[in-house]
């Protein structure tokens, strides 16, 4: 058994050079036989993750904020999953953060378009 304090973990700031920006994150666990990955992830109020592809699927889910993806809005208690391949965008409003719970399926990898 695992059991971490996420509240209690600081941010880790990750500059994204293709967006310019910051993200931040809380790297809770990879799983070393499959790469799974559990993190939570931060996008400031404005920043949007542009058009990109993963080799793995993914979900978000909300935890603050409305997580604004190229399929709509979804605020606190929504789960979004992106299915692997395929094309998309997400981020924060221009007025809030947006704090995600995100879940790989398998080692992450992001691939702009």
């Amino acid at each position: 058994m695992i059991h971490l304090d996420p509240a209690g973990m600081p941010w880790e700031a990750r500059w994204n050079e293709t967006l310019g920006k910051t993200l931040f994150r809380k790297n809770l666990i990879t799983d070393p036989d499959t790469g799974m990955e559990v993190r939570i992830v931060k996008y400031p109020a404005g920043v949007m993750n542009k058009l990109h592809t993963h080799p793995c699927a993914h979900g978000m889910y909300v935890l603050e904020g409305t997580l604004v993806t190229h399929a709509g809005e979804f605020g606190p208690g929504s789960f979004v999953w992106f299915p692997e391949g395929e094309t998309m965008e997400h981020g924060a409003t221009a007025t809030d953060d947006v704090v995600v719970l995100f879940i790989t399926n398998k080692p992450f990898e992001i691939h702009y378009v």
